[in-house]
């Protein structure tokens, strides 16, 4: 018995279906657990998802090139996933045009404190300079995070880690520092989380309100761009 559920693994985890299930089974269990703790932001599904994987991973013996033969699947949707944020935040654009020079004002503002804050913290613990530079753009997502990582010479694997633990932390904490410090329009709680917790962030974002997903989703797509232009320089000069 137990050689042919042997032989039915090793079968199974030559599939490139095999990451591409296990990723699907494992956001729907860690979605399961989000909705029945009445979507307590502690239970996020991301971070639920990514503990049960690793878990999964380990145990089994699987190696992450195995694993991501068929999550790629999931990782090409996020291109089309990106560019359908257009779609709430069109329905916003009235307030968005309102809001333009606060929206720059906080943009500014939230991309350099991102920025100069995590370099800063790093030297000021002794980290390596590569690790302080693999920091820099860990506020904005996956990929643009890493182009500019390797461009300024930090370690892109680094700041892909990074970049996905800034995302949960910003998902599961930003609620309670937006209680404490009483901000309380959507529009401001989502475009702040969106600066500073990127694509995971914004996914929570509407999960609470349109409204804060379609501010989430611009200043994910606003501070991207700006990172870009402004790591290169501050590290530089810093």
């Amino acid at each position: 018995m137990s050689q042919d559920i042997g032989q039915i693994w090793v079968y199974l985890s030559a599939s490139p279906l095999l990451g591409l299930t296990i990723t699907l089974i494992a956001y729907q269990g860690a979605f399961w657990i989000y909705q029945r703790s009445g979507a307590n932001p502690l239970a996020n599904p991301v971070l639920i998802a990514v503990a049960v994987l690793v878990l999964f991973l380990s145990l089994t013996g699987t190696s992450y090139e195995t694993y991501f033969a068929g999550a790629q699947f999931v990782h090409f949707l996020l291109g089309p996933a990106t560019v359908a944020l257009a779609i709430p935040l069109y329905t916003q654009f009235k307030r968005v045009r309102s809001m333009l020079l606060p929206v720059l004002a906080g943009l500014l503002a939230g991309s350099l404190t991102a920025i100069v804050s995590a370099v800063w913290i790093a030297r000021l613990f002794g980290a390596s300079s590569a690790t302080q530079l693999s920091l820099a753009p860990k506020s904005v997502t996956t990929p643009i995070a890493m182009g500019i990582a390797e461009r300024i010479g930090g370690i892109p694997s680094l700041t892909a880690v990074l970049v996905i633990v800034t995302g949960i932390l910003g998902a599961v904490g930003a609620r309670f520092v937006f209680d404490a410090i009483k901000v309380r329009d959507p529009a401001i709680r989502g475009f702040a989380i969106g600066i500073a917790s990127h694509g995971i962030g914004t996914a929570r974002a509407f999960q609470v309100n349109e409204q804060s997903g379609a501010f989430a989703a611009l200043a994910m797509g606003m501070n991207g761009a700006l990172t870009a232009l402004l790591v290169p320089w501050l590290v530089a000069s810093l």
